[in-house]
Protein backbone atom coordinates (compact mmCIF):
# COMPACT_ATOMS: atom_id res chain seq x y z
CA UNK A 1 0.00 0.00 0.00
CA UNK A 2 1.34 3.56 -0.90
CA UNK A 3 2.05 6.15 1.81
CA UNK A 4 -0.78 7.73 2.05
CA UNK A 5 1.33 11.21 3.16
CA UNK A 6 2.27 11.50 -0.56
CA UNK A 7 -0.89 11.81 -1.39
CA UNK A 8 -4.00 14.08 -0.95
CA UNK A 9 -6.69 12.89 1.45
CA UNK A 10 -9.80 12.61 0.10
CA UNK A 11 -12.42 13.80 2.63
CA UNK A 12 -15.45 12.68 3.02
CA UNK A 13 -14.93 9.35 1.40
CA UNK A 14 -18.42 8.57 0.73
CA UNK A 15 -20.25 9.37 -2.37
CA UNK A 16 -23.07 8.45 -4.22
CA UNK A 17 -21.34 8.40 -7.15
CA UNK A 18 -17.62 7.95 -8.57
CA UNK A 19 -16.59 8.76 -12.10
CA UNK A 20 -13.05 7.38 -13.31
CA UNK A 21 -12.30 9.52 -16.26
CA UNK A 22 -12.85 13.21 -17.35
CA UNK A 23 -13.75 12.31 -21.19
CA UNK A 24 -16.59 13.96 -22.34
CA UNK A 25 -18.98 11.33 -21.31
CA UNK A 26 -17.71 11.24 -18.34
CA UNK A 27 -17.98 14.86 -17.71
CA UNK A 28 -21.24 15.26 -18.57
CA UNK A 29 -22.10 12.84 -16.17
CA UNK A 30 -20.37 14.29 -13.17
CA UNK A 31 -22.69 17.27 -14.19
CA UNK A 32 -25.64 15.89 -14.71
CA UNK A 33 -25.26 14.11 -11.33
CA UNK A 34 -24.25 16.90 -9.69
CA UNK A 35 -26.96 19.13 -10.63
CA UNK A 36 -29.47 16.38 -9.69
CA UNK A 37 -27.73 16.92 -5.96
CA UNK A 38 -25.70 13.83 -5.82
CA UNK A 39 -21.93 13.99 -4.10
CA UNK A 40 -19.78 13.15 -7.07
CA UNK A 41 -16.03 12.43 -7.12
CA UNK A 42 -14.19 12.45 -10.55
CA UNK A 43 -10.88 11.28 -10.30
CA UNK A 44 -8.40 11.05 -13.58
CA UNK A 45 -5.21 9.27 -13.17
CA UNK A 46 -3.87 11.37 -16.16
CA UNK A 47 -2.25 15.51 -15.38
CA UNK A 48 -5.25 16.67 -17.47
CA UNK A 49 -8.67 16.79 -18.61
CA UNK A 50 -10.60 14.92 -21.69
CA UNK A 51 -8.84 11.20 -21.19
CA UNK A 52 -9.84 10.15 -25.13
CA UNK A 53 -11.25 13.07 -25.87
CA UNK A 54 -8.63 15.32 -24.72
CA UNK A 55 -6.58 18.23 -26.36
CA UNK A 56 -3.02 17.85 -25.97
CA UNK A 57 -0.08 19.77 -26.62
CA UNK A 58 2.16 17.82 -29.52
CA UNK A 59 4.77 16.16 -27.25
CA UNK A 60 2.10 15.53 -24.78
CA UNK A 61 0.24 13.76 -27.45
CA UNK A 62 3.21 11.74 -29.13
CA UNK A 63 4.09 10.46 -25.49
CA UNK A 64 0.15 9.06 -25.05
CA UNK A 65 0.21 7.68 -28.48
CA UNK A 66 3.21 6.05 -27.77
CA UNK A 67 2.42 4.75 -24.31
CA UNK A 68 -1.22 4.36 -25.14
CA UNK A 69 -0.54 1.60 -27.66
CA UNK A 70 2.28 -0.10 -25.96
CA UNK A 71 1.28 -3.78 -25.56
CA UNK A 72 0.34 -4.30 -21.93
CA UNK A 73 1.64 -7.97 -19.91
CA UNK A 74 -1.20 -9.15 -18.44
CA UNK A 75 -1.07 -10.62 -14.68
CA UNK A 76 -3.47 -12.40 -12.70
CA UNK A 77 -6.08 -10.20 -11.03
CA UNK A 78 -5.73 -10.66 -6.95
CA UNK A 79 -8.24 -10.33 -4.53
CA UNK A 80 -6.92 -9.19 -0.97
CA UNK A 81 -8.46 -10.32 2.08
CA UNK A 82 -7.44 -7.28 3.93
CA UNK A 83 -10.66 -5.96 5.90
CA UNK A 84 -13.49 -8.06 7.47
CA UNK A 85 -16.13 -6.54 5.61
CA UNK A 86 -15.05 -5.96 1.94
CA UNK A 87 -12.62 -7.74 -0.47
CA UNK A 88 -10.29 -5.65 -2.80
CA UNK A 89 -10.03 -7.11 -6.45
CA UNK A 90 -7.39 -5.59 -8.59
CA UNK A 91 -8.32 -3.53 -11.52
CA UNK A 92 -6.80 -4.45 -15.34
CA UNK A 93 -6.47 -1.91 -18.52
CA UNK A 94 -6.05 -2.64 -21.68
CA UNK A 95 -4.95 -0.53 -24.68
CA UNK A 96 -7.44 1.08 -27.15
CA UNK A 97 -5.14 2.00 -29.80
CA UNK A 98 -2.76 0.54 -31.99
CA UNK A 99 -0.31 0.90 -35.01
CA UNK A 100 0.75 3.95 -33.82
CA UNK A 101 3.03 5.98 -36.94
CA UNK A 102 4.12 8.95 -35.92
CA UNK A 103 6.91 11.26 -38.24
CA UNK A 104 8.43 14.54 -37.62
CA UNK A 105 9.98 16.30 -40.54
CA UNK A 106 11.15 19.89 -39.04
CA UNK A 107 11.48 19.17 -35.85
CA UNK A 108 13.63 22.65 -35.03
CA UNK A 109 10.36 24.30 -36.68
CA UNK A 110 7.60 22.74 -34.18
CA UNK A 111 10.01 22.76 -30.79
CA UNK A 112 10.09 26.77 -31.83
CA UNK A 113 5.97 26.90 -31.74
CA UNK A 114 5.63 24.04 -29.22
CA UNK A 115 3.78 25.84 -26.65
CA UNK A 116 1.04 27.04 -29.76
CA UNK A 117 0.25 23.45 -30.39
CA UNK A 118 -3.78 21.95 -29.08
CA UNK A 119 -3.88 18.57 -30.80
CA UNK A 120 -7.11 16.75 -30.93
CA UNK A 121 -7.08 12.86 -30.14
CA UNK A 122 -10.45 12.33 -31.39
CA UNK A 123 -10.21 14.50 -34.40
CA UNK A 124 -11.89 15.15 -36.92
CA UNK A 125 -14.58 16.18 -34.76
CA UNK A 126 -17.29 19.72 -35.22
CA UNK A 127 -20.44 21.00 -33.76
CA UNK A 128 -23.54 21.34 -35.74
CA UNK A 129 -25.07 24.54 -34.44
CA UNK A 130 -28.80 22.98 -33.63
CA UNK A 131 -27.22 19.70 -32.48
CA UNK A 132 -27.43 18.21 -29.24
CA UNK A 133 -24.05 19.06 -27.68
CA UNK A 134 -24.77 22.25 -28.81
CA UNK A 135 -28.30 22.49 -26.50
CA UNK A 136 -26.74 21.22 -23.30
CA UNK A 137 -23.99 23.30 -23.42
CA UNK A 138 -26.49 26.01 -23.75
CA UNK A 139 -28.99 24.50 -21.26
CA UNK A 140 -26.31 23.65 -18.89
CA UNK A 141 -24.56 27.02 -18.98
CA UNK A 142 -21.30 25.98 -20.12
CA UNK A 143 -21.29 28.43 -22.62
CA UNK A 144 -19.68 30.91 -20.69
CA UNK A 145 -16.11 28.39 -20.21
CA UNK A 146 -16.21 28.55 -24.54
CA UNK A 147 -15.89 30.23 -27.56
CA UNK A 148 -16.78 28.65 -31.46
CA UNK A 149 -16.16 29.69 -34.55
CA UNK A 150 -17.30 28.65 -37.65
CA UNK A 151 -16.50 26.29 -40.26
CA UNK A 152 -15.50 28.31 -43.28
CA UNK A 153 -16.60 25.80 -45.76
CA UNK A 154 -17.58 22.63 -46.92
CA UNK A 155 -16.20 20.41 -49.86
CA UNK A 156 -16.65 16.59 -51.72
CA UNK A 157 -14.22 15.21 -53.19
CA UNK A 158 -16.38 13.86 -56.60
CA UNK A 159 -16.07 10.61 -58.23
CA UNK A 160 -14.28 12.55 -61.32
CA UNK A 161 -11.23 13.45 -58.92
CA UNK A 162 -12.30 17.64 -58.56
CA UNK A 163 -13.05 18.95 -55.32
CA UNK A 164 -17.16 20.50 -55.01
CA UNK A 165 -18.30 23.14 -53.00
CA UNK A 166 -20.88 22.05 -50.59
CA UNK A 167 -23.97 24.41 -50.74
CA UNK A 168 -25.28 25.26 -47.21
CA UNK A 169 -27.91 27.53 -47.88
CA UNK A 170 -30.71 28.39 -51.00
CA UNK A 171 -28.44 31.50 -50.98
CA UNK A 172 -25.32 29.60 -51.47
CA UNK A 173 -27.21 27.12 -53.81
CA UNK A 174 -27.72 30.54 -55.83
CA UNK A 175 -23.90 31.59 -55.55
CA UNK A 176 -22.49 28.17 -56.39
CA UNK A 177 -21.02 28.38 -59.64
CA UNK A 178 -19.96 24.71 -60.14
CA UNK A 179 -24.01 24.43 -60.65
CA UNK A 180 -25.72 24.22 -63.24
CA UNK A 181 -29.04 26.02 -63.64
CA UNK A 182 -30.81 22.44 -63.96
CA UNK A 183 -28.86 21.39 -60.91
CA UNK A 184 -29.73 24.26 -58.76
CA UNK A 185 -33.65 23.81 -59.79
CA UNK A 186 -33.53 20.08 -59.30
CA UNK A 187 -31.62 20.70 -55.82
CA UNK A 188 -33.75 23.57 -54.77
CA UNK A 189 -37.12 21.44 -54.90
CA UNK A 190 -35.72 18.93 -53.56
CA UNK A 191 -34.74 21.06 -50.35
CA UNK A 192 -38.18 22.34 -51.07
CA UNK A 193 -39.76 18.79 -50.58
CA UNK A 194 -37.86 18.44 -47.15
CA UNK A 195 -39.35 21.26 -45.77
CA UNK A 196 -42.17 20.85 -46.41
CA UNK A 197 -42.21 17.29 -45.19
CA UNK A 198 -40.64 18.59 -41.45
CA UNK A 199 -43.47 21.50 -41.48
CA UNK A 200 -46.25 20.78 -43.91
CA UNK A 201 -48.28 23.41 -42.07
CA UNK A 202 -49.44 25.17 -44.84
CA UNK A 203 -50.06 22.33 -47.12
CA UNK A 204 -51.15 20.05 -44.67
CA UNK A 205 -50.71 16.25 -44.51
CA UNK A 206 -50.51 15.68 -47.94
CA UNK A 207 -46.96 17.18 -48.35
CA UNK A 208 -45.51 14.54 -45.94
CA UNK A 209 -43.39 12.10 -47.70
CA UNK A 210 -45.41 8.82 -47.17
CA UNK A 211 -43.94 6.12 -44.62
CA UNK A 212 -42.97 3.71 -47.01
CA UNK A 213 -40.36 6.60 -48.70
CA UNK A 214 -38.98 6.70 -45.57
CA UNK A 215 -38.90 3.53 -44.94
CA UNK A 216 -36.71 2.71 -48.38
CA UNK A 217 -32.83 3.58 -48.13
CA UNK A 218 -32.21 7.34 -48.57
CA UNK A 219 -30.61 6.48 -52.06
CA UNK A 220 -33.36 4.96 -53.46
CA UNK A 221 -35.67 7.80 -52.47
CA UNK A 222 -33.01 10.03 -54.17
CA UNK A 223 -32.63 7.85 -57.35
CA UNK A 224 -36.49 8.06 -57.73
CA UNK A 225 -36.41 11.93 -57.53
CA UNK A 226 -33.79 11.66 -60.68
CA UNK A 227 -31.22 13.60 -58.41
CA UNK A 228 -27.78 13.59 -60.66
CA UNK A 229 -25.11 11.91 -59.34
CA UNK A 230 -23.04 14.56 -58.21
CA UNK A 231 -26.28 15.80 -56.19
CA UNK A 232 -27.18 12.50 -54.48
CA UNK A 233 -23.20 12.78 -53.88
CA UNK A 234 -23.63 15.79 -51.52
CA UNK A 235 -26.65 15.53 -49.81
CA UNK A 236 -25.80 11.43 -48.76
CA UNK A 237 -22.10 12.04 -47.81
CA UNK A 238 -20.84 15.86 -47.31
CA UNK A 239 -24.99 16.70 -45.85
CA UNK A 240 -26.16 13.30 -44.47
CA UNK A 241 -22.39 12.07 -43.20
CA UNK A 242 -23.69 8.61 -44.61
CA UNK A 243 -20.17 6.21 -43.88
CA UNK A 244 -20.75 3.32 -46.13
CA UNK A 245 -21.27 2.69 -49.91
CA UNK A 246 -25.13 4.22 -50.05
CA UNK A 247 -25.35 2.05 -53.66
CA UNK A 248 -23.98 -1.25 -52.58
CA UNK A 249 -26.85 -3.31 -51.52
CA UNK A 250 -24.89 -5.56 -49.56
CA UNK A 251 -24.20 -3.21 -46.56
CA UNK A 252 -27.71 -4.24 -45.07
CA UNK A 253 -28.23 -1.83 -41.59
CA UNK A 254 -25.42 0.67 -42.82
CA UNK A 255 -27.37 2.19 -45.44
CA UNK A 256 -29.12 4.96 -44.54
CA UNK A 257 -32.77 4.76 -44.48
CA UNK A 258 -35.01 7.86 -45.87
CA UNK A 259 -36.02 9.07 -42.35
CA UNK A 260 -33.14 9.23 -41.06
CA UNK A 261 -31.09 11.00 -43.63
CA UNK A 262 -34.35 13.46 -43.79
CA UNK A 263 -33.38 14.27 -40.08
CA UNK A 264 -29.82 14.76 -40.71
CA UNK A 265 -30.79 16.92 -43.19
CA UNK A 266 -32.64 18.77 -40.83
CA UNK A 267 -30.29 19.18 -38.63
CA UNK A 268 -27.88 20.64 -41.24
CA UNK A 269 -30.52 23.31 -42.22
CA UNK A 270 -31.22 24.14 -38.76
CA UNK A 271 -28.27 24.72 -38.30
CA UNK A 272 -27.30 27.15 -40.76
CA UNK A 273 -28.31 30.98 -39.48
CA UNK A 274 -29.26 29.91 -35.60
CA UNK A 275 -26.42 31.76 -34.62
CA UNK A 276 -25.54 35.34 -36.09
CA UNK A 277 -21.79 35.52 -36.23
CA UNK A 278 -21.64 31.62 -37.60
CA UNK A 279 -21.59 31.70 -40.94
CA UNK A 280 -22.20 28.40 -41.59
CA UNK A 281 -23.67 25.35 -40.22
CA UNK A 282 -20.86 23.93 -38.31
CA UNK A 283 -18.76 25.20 -35.30
CA UNK A 284 -15.44 23.94 -33.47
CA UNK A 285 -13.98 25.43 -30.34
CA UNK A 286 -11.23 27.39 -29.89
CA UNK A 287 -8.41 26.31 -27.95
CA UNK A 288 -9.62 22.23 -29.11
CA UNK A 289 -12.02 19.91 -28.59
CA UNK A 290 -10.93 19.04 -24.93
CA UNK A 291 -12.65 22.54 -23.77
CA UNK A 292 -15.84 20.95 -23.68
CA UNK A 293 -14.80 18.37 -21.38
CA UNK A 294 -13.40 20.84 -19.17
CA UNK A 295 -16.57 23.20 -19.70
CA UNK A 296 -18.39 20.45 -18.23
CA UNK A 297 -16.18 19.59 -15.64
CA UNK A 298 -16.06 23.34 -14.23
CA UNK A 299 -19.92 23.27 -14.22
CA UNK A 300 -19.78 20.31 -12.33
CA UNK A 301 -17.22 21.74 -9.72
CA UNK A 302 -19.46 24.89 -9.16
CA UNK A 303 -22.50 22.07 -8.19
CA UNK A 304 -20.03 20.73 -5.63
CA UNK A 305 -18.21 17.47 -7.60
CA UNK A 306 -14.58 16.76 -6.14
CA UNK A 307 -11.85 16.46 -8.34
CA UNK A 308 -8.65 14.60 -8.03
CA UNK A 309 -6.34 14.71 -10.88
CA UNK A 310 -3.08 12.46 -10.97
CA UNK A 311 -4.79 10.03 -9.50
CA UNK A 312 -5.27 5.64 -10.39
CA UNK A 313 -7.54 3.56 -9.09
CA UNK A 314 -5.96 0.21 -8.74
CA UNK A 315 -9.31 -2.36 -7.78
CA UNK A 316 -12.75 -2.03 -6.85
CA UNK A 317 -13.79 -3.59 -3.52
CA UNK A 318 -17.00 -5.75 -3.48
CA UNK A 319 -18.93 -6.88 -0.22
CA UNK A 320 -18.20 -10.09 1.44
CA UNK A 321 -21.48 -10.91 1.96
CA UNK A 322 -23.66 -10.06 -1.18
CA UNK A 323 -20.78 -9.47 -3.52
CA UNK A 324 -21.96 -6.34 -4.79
CA UNK A 325 -19.57 -3.00 -5.79
CA UNK A 326 -18.79 -1.33 -2.73
CA UNK A 327 -15.91 1.25 -3.77
CA UNK A 328 -12.57 1.56 -5.16
CA UNK A 329 -9.05 1.61 -3.99
CA UNK A 330 -6.80 4.47 -5.11
CA UNK A 331 -2.71 4.40 -5.79
CA UNK A 332 -2.41 6.46 -2.86
CA UNK A 333 -3.91 3.55 -0.87
CA UNK A 334 -7.11 4.75 0.37
CA UNK A 335 -10.25 3.63 0.19
CA UNK A 336 -13.86 5.28 -1.24
CA UNK A 337 -16.78 4.11 -1.10
CA UNK A 338 -20.24 5.18 -3.43
CA UNK A 339 -23.65 3.56 -4.78
CA UNK A 340 -22.32 3.62 -8.38
CA UNK A 341 -19.12 4.14 -10.39
CA UNK A 342 -18.56 4.79 -13.53
CA UNK A 343 -15.33 3.52 -15.58
CA UNK A 344 -13.43 5.01 -18.68
CA UNK A 345 -13.48 1.99 -20.80
CA UNK A 346 -10.03 1.45 -20.94
CA UNK A 347 -10.49 -0.41 -17.42
CA UNK A 348 -10.92 -3.93 -17.71
CA UNK A 349 -12.71 -5.89 -14.79
CA UNK A 350 -11.46 -9.41 -13.66
CA UNK A 351 -14.03 -12.09 -13.94
CA UNK A 352 -13.66 -11.98 -9.88
CA UNK A 353 -15.97 -9.35 -9.84
CA UNK A 354 -19.07 -10.61 -11.26
CA UNK A 355 -20.77 -7.79 -13.38
CA UNK A 356 -23.91 -8.03 -14.86
CA UNK A 357 -23.63 -5.40 -17.78
CA UNK A 358 -25.87 -4.20 -20.55
CA UNK A 359 -24.96 -2.42 -23.61
CA UNK A 360 -26.53 1.11 -24.46
CA UNK A 361 -28.83 0.81 -27.34
CA UNK A 362 -27.73 4.27 -29.27
CA UNK A 363 -26.97 4.43 -33.08
CA UNK A 364 -23.66 4.19 -32.91
CA UNK A 365 -23.86 0.81 -31.77
CA UNK A 366 -23.81 -0.87 -34.77
CA UNK A 367 -20.25 -0.02 -35.63
CA UNK A 368 -19.53 -0.90 -32.46
CA UNK A 369 -17.44 -3.68 -34.30
CA UNK A 370 -15.62 -1.97 -36.22
CA UNK A 371 -12.62 0.55 -35.77
CA UNK A 372 -11.79 4.08 -36.27
CA UNK A 373 -8.06 4.94 -38.28
CA UNK A 374 -7.16 8.82 -37.67
CA UNK A 375 -4.77 10.63 -38.89
CA UNK A 376 -3.28 14.03 -38.38
CA UNK A 377 -1.18 16.50 -40.17
CA UNK A 378 0.68 20.08 -39.39
CA UNK A 379 0.85 21.11 -42.34
CA UNK A 380 2.45 25.41 -44.18
CA UNK A 381 -0.35 26.01 -46.45
CA UNK A 382 -4.24 25.16 -46.65
CA UNK A 383 -6.16 22.67 -48.52
CA UNK A 384 -8.07 25.29 -50.23
CA UNK A 385 -5.72 28.79 -50.79
CA UNK A 386 -7.63 31.40 -48.41
CA UNK A 387 -9.65 29.10 -46.50
CA UNK A 388 -8.38 28.46 -42.66
CA UNK A 389 -10.99 26.01 -41.49
CA UNK A 390 -12.62 23.62 -43.60
CA UNK A 391 -14.29 20.07 -44.19
CA UNK A 392 -13.63 17.56 -46.94
CA UNK A 393 -15.43 14.43 -47.03
CA UNK A 394 -14.24 11.59 -49.47
CA UNK A 395 -16.95 9.33 -50.42
CA UNK A 396 -16.41 5.36 -50.63
CA UNK A 397 -14.55 4.28 -53.59
CA UNK A 398 -13.09 7.94 -54.48
CA UNK A 399 -9.90 7.17 -53.50
CA UNK A 400 -9.52 3.82 -54.64
CA UNK A 401 -12.24 0.93 -55.64
CA UNK A 402 -11.41 -0.45 -52.40
CA UNK A 403 -12.17 2.10 -50.49
CA UNK A 404 -15.36 0.68 -47.97
CA UNK A 405 -15.97 4.11 -46.23
CA UNK A 406 -16.22 7.82 -46.35
CA UNK A 407 -13.29 9.74 -44.88
CA UNK A 408 -13.29 12.76 -43.21
CA UNK A 409 -11.14 15.42 -43.23
CA UNK A 410 -10.92 18.68 -41.20
CA UNK A 411 -8.19 21.32 -41.40
CA UNK A 412 -8.29 23.89 -38.24
CA UNK A 413 -5.99 27.50 -38.55
CA UNK A 414 -3.90 29.77 -36.48
CA UNK A 415 -7.13 31.43 -35.62
CA UNK A 416 -8.57 29.06 -33.49
CA UNK A 417 -5.85 28.76 -31.64
CA UNK A 418 -4.35 25.24 -32.16
CA UNK A 419 -1.15 25.94 -34.21
CA UNK A 420 0.75 29.07 -35.25
CA UNK A 421 -1.16 31.44 -37.39
CA UNK A 422 1.10 30.64 -40.97
CA UNK A 423 0.44 26.29 -40.25
CA UNK A 424 -2.99 24.04 -40.36
CA UNK A 425 -3.88 20.94 -38.42
CA UNK A 426 -5.54 18.53 -40.43
CA UNK A 427 -7.63 15.50 -39.20
CA UNK A 428 -8.54 12.50 -40.98
CA UNK A 429 -10.78 9.74 -40.20
CA UNK A 430 -12.98 6.91 -41.23
CA UNK A 431 -14.50 3.63 -39.91
CA UNK A 432 -12.77 0.58 -40.74
CA UNK A 433 -12.72 -3.10 -40.36
CA UNK A 434 -9.17 -3.72 -39.62
CA UNK A 435 -6.05 -1.78 -38.87
CA UNK A 436 -4.68 -2.44 -42.34
CA UNK A 437 -7.80 -1.47 -44.10
CA UNK A 438 -8.20 1.69 -42.06
CA UNK A 439 -4.18 2.90 -42.47
CA UNK A 440 -4.66 2.33 -46.26
CA UNK A 441 -7.72 4.73 -46.72
CA UNK A 442 -5.70 7.39 -44.24
CA UNK A 443 -2.70 7.38 -46.19
CA UNK A 444 -4.88 7.30 -49.37
CA UNK A 445 -6.18 10.55 -47.93
CA UNK A 446 -3.00 11.99 -47.06
CA UNK A 447 -1.75 11.53 -50.27
CA UNK A 448 -4.50 12.96 -51.81
CA UNK A 449 -4.44 16.23 -50.05
CA UNK A 450 -0.75 16.42 -50.72
CA UNK A 451 -1.09 16.43 -54.31
CA UNK A 452 -4.08 18.55 -54.36
CA UNK A 453 -3.71 21.92 -56.57
CA UNK A 454 -4.75 24.93 -54.93
CA UNK A 455 -6.26 26.95 -57.71
CA UNK A 456 -5.12 30.83 -57.07
CA UNK A 457 -8.56 31.77 -59.31
CA UNK A 458 -10.82 33.67 -57.03
CA UNK A 459 -13.91 32.63 -59.40
CA UNK A 460 -12.68 28.99 -59.33
CA UNK A 461 -15.93 27.09 -58.03
CA UNK A 462 -13.94 23.65 -58.18
CA UNK A 463 -10.28 22.63 -58.26
CA UNK A 464 -8.55 19.56 -60.05
CA UNK A 465 -6.16 17.39 -58.80
CA UNK A 466 -2.96 17.95 -60.56
CA UNK A 467 -0.91 15.26 -59.51
CA UNK A 468 2.09 16.30 -61.70
CA UNK A 469 2.06 19.80 -60.17
CA UNK A 470 5.59 20.10 -58.28
CA UNK A 471 5.76 22.20 -55.28
CA UNK A 472 2.32 22.22 -54.79
CA UNK A 473 2.77 19.72 -51.92
CA UNK A 474 1.64 21.21 -48.34
CA UNK A 475 5.04 21.19 -46.94
CA UNK A 476 4.18 18.80 -44.12
CA UNK A 477 5.46 19.51 -40.96
CA UNK A 478 4.57 16.67 -39.10
CA UNK A 479 1.79 13.71 -38.97
CA UNK A 480 0.48 10.72 -37.10
CA UNK A 481 -1.67 7.46 -37.62
CA UNK A 482 -3.19 5.75 -35.73
CA UNK A 483 -6.16 3.11 -35.02
CA UNK A 484 -8.66 3.16 -32.33
CA UNK A 485 -10.84 0.95 -31.01
CA UNK A 486 -14.28 1.29 -31.20
CA UNK A 487 -17.08 0.75 -27.68
CA UNK A 488 -20.58 1.79 -26.36
CA UNK A 489 -20.96 2.52 -23.33
CA UNK A 490 -22.28 -0.05 -20.50
CA UNK A 491 -24.74 0.00 -17.91
CA UNK A 492 -24.18 -2.23 -14.93
CA UNK A 493 -23.37 -2.54 -10.99
CA UNK A 494 -19.97 -0.84 -12.57
CA UNK A 495 -20.64 1.32 -16.33
CA UNK A 496 -18.34 1.86 -18.67
CA UNK A 497 -18.66 5.02 -21.13
CA UNK A 498 -17.89 5.04 -24.82
CA UNK A 499 -15.03 5.38 -26.65
CA UNK A 500 -14.76 8.45 -29.40
CA UNK A 501 -16.95 7.04 -32.02
CA UNK A 502 -16.55 7.93 -35.95
CA UNK A 503 -19.12 9.95 -36.22
CA UNK A 504 -18.00 13.80 -37.03
CA UNK A 505 -20.39 15.54 -34.13
CA UNK A 506 -20.92 13.74 -30.84
CA UNK A 507 -25.10 12.93 -31.26
CA UNK A 508 -24.19 9.45 -30.69
CA UNK A 509 -22.01 9.76 -28.17
CA UNK A 510 -24.62 11.77 -26.08
CA UNK A 511 -27.92 9.44 -26.78
CA UNK A 512 -25.48 6.80 -24.87
CA UNK A 513 -24.23 9.52 -22.14
CA UNK A 514 -28.33 10.56 -21.51
CA UNK A 515 -29.37 7.00 -21.70
CA UNK A 516 -27.02 6.06 -19.47
CA UNK A 517 -27.65 9.22 -16.91
CA UNK A 518 -31.24 7.89 -16.84
CA UNK A 519 -30.44 4.20 -16.11
CA UNK A 520 -28.28 4.88 -13.24
CA UNK A 521 -31.07 7.52 -12.01
CA UNK A 522 -34.41 6.71 -13.54
CA UNK A 523 -36.13 9.16 -11.32
CA UNK A 524 -34.00 12.01 -11.86
CA UNK A 525 -34.31 14.84 -14.66
CA UNK A 526 -30.93 15.61 -17.19
CA UNK A 527 -29.79 18.84 -16.21
CA UNK A 528 -33.41 19.87 -14.49
CA UNK A 529 -32.32 23.51 -13.34
CA UNK A 530 -31.66 26.46 -15.60
CA UNK A 531 -28.30 28.68 -15.09
CA UNK A 532 -28.19 31.55 -12.74
CA UNK A 533 -25.93 33.99 -12.17
CA UNK A 534 -24.90 32.72 -8.84
CA UNK A 535 -23.79 29.80 -10.43
CA UNK A 536 -21.32 31.65 -12.69
CA UNK A 537 -18.46 30.75 -10.47
CA UNK A 538 -15.59 28.38 -10.26
CA UNK A 539 -15.05 26.71 -7.16
CA UNK A 540 -14.01 22.51 -5.72
CA UNK A 541 -11.43 21.79 -8.40
CA UNK A 542 -8.92 20.08 -6.77
CA UNK A 543 -5.42 19.44 -9.47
Amino acid sequence: MSDLSQHPLIDPSTFDLIVVGTGLPQSILAAAASASGKTVLHLDPNPYYGGHFATLPLHDLTSFLNSASAPLLPSPPLASYDNQDYVSVDLQTRSLYSDVEISSYAPEVLQEHARKFNIDLAGPRVLFCADKCIDAVLKVGVNQYLEFKSIDASYLWDQNGKLVNVPGSRAAIFKDKSLSLTEKNQLMRFFKLVQKHLDPAEDGESSKISQEDLDTPFSDFLNKLRLPQKMKSIILYAISMADSDQNDNDIGQNRLLTKEGIARLALYHTSIGRFQNAQGALLYPIYGQGELSQAFCRRAAVKGCLYVLRMPVVALLKDKSNEQYKGVRLASGQDIFSQQLVLDPCFIVPQLFKLSLESLQDVSSRDVNRKVARGICITKHSIVSDVKNCLLVYPPKTLFPEQVSSVRVLQIGGNLAVCPEDMFVIYISTLCDSANQGKEMVRAAMNSITLLFVSDCPDSSSVDQDTNAEGKDLDLLWSALYVQESSVGQFGTVSFTPMPDGSLNYDDLLNATFELFQKMYPNEELFPETTTAGDHQDDGEES
